[in-house]
């Protein structure tokens, strides 16, 4: 396992680290919930559930489907087989990475603020996402980030997506489905091409 990978290990330990999180994990592995349902099976109040699932969620480990004003939460099972791969090697020795340099210039070249810079250097090495904001306001500028590596009025296909994103980080499906669901990217209707959200209609920055 690589040096640079211990932040993420953190993380999904640090996350499932709670009794609660545990089994929503568990039942989320079998089918797609609402934050009412895992509430009620929880016997905790739904802002509670609600705070775990922004936990689980920033890490990683679910997907969220929309329909309607109702949010329906599932395990991402690619991020599941990461958590297996780490655990797998926790026992091996830590390796350094061949490129210990950090180049930042990408970061200074992006036309962000000061703030948010800092907050990409922190979640980033070398312009590869090293770990997930476990805050939605960080998050979100992550999200903007990414939108950057995409063509305004240019038609993706789902694997062109997945491409550009695999440059970013191996779970190429949270992030492909965060940047629509926080809408950065639109989706064809029936799974068709993406594209890139008109500037005029991308979310406030």
């Amino acid at each position: 396992m690589l040096t640079t990978q211990l932040p993420d290990v953190l993380e999904l330990f640090k996350t499932l680290a709670d009794p609660s999180r545990l089994r929503m994990v568990s039942w989320l592995a079998e089918r797609e919930q609402t934050t009412t349902e895992l509430a009620e099976r929880l016997a905790l109040s739904e802002p509670t559930v609600s705070h775990h699932i922004a936990r689980l969620h920033a890490a990683g480990l679910l997907r969220l489907r929309m329909a309607g004003n109702q949010r329906f939460y599932r395990l991402n099972p690619d991020r599941m087989t990461r958590l297996r791969a780490y655990v797998a090697e926790i026992d091996k020795p830590w390796e350094e990475p061949a490129d210990l340099v950090n180049d930042r210039s990408w970061i200074e070249a992006l036309p962000f603020s000061a703030d948010d810079k800092k907050v990409l250097a922190e979640y980033t090495h070398n312009g590869r996402l090293r770990r997930f904001p476990n805050k939605e306001k960080r998050w979100l500028i992550i999200l903007r980030w990414l939108a950057t590596l995409f063509e305004p009025e240019r038609r993706y296909t789902e694997r062109e997506v997945n491409t550009v994103l695999a440059q970013v980080h191996a779970d190429v499906a949270a992030l492909r489905r965060d940047l629509i669901d926080f809408g950065f990217l639109r989706r064809e209707r029936g799974g068709g091409d993406y594209w890139l959200t008109p500037e005029d209609e991308a979310p406030a920055r």
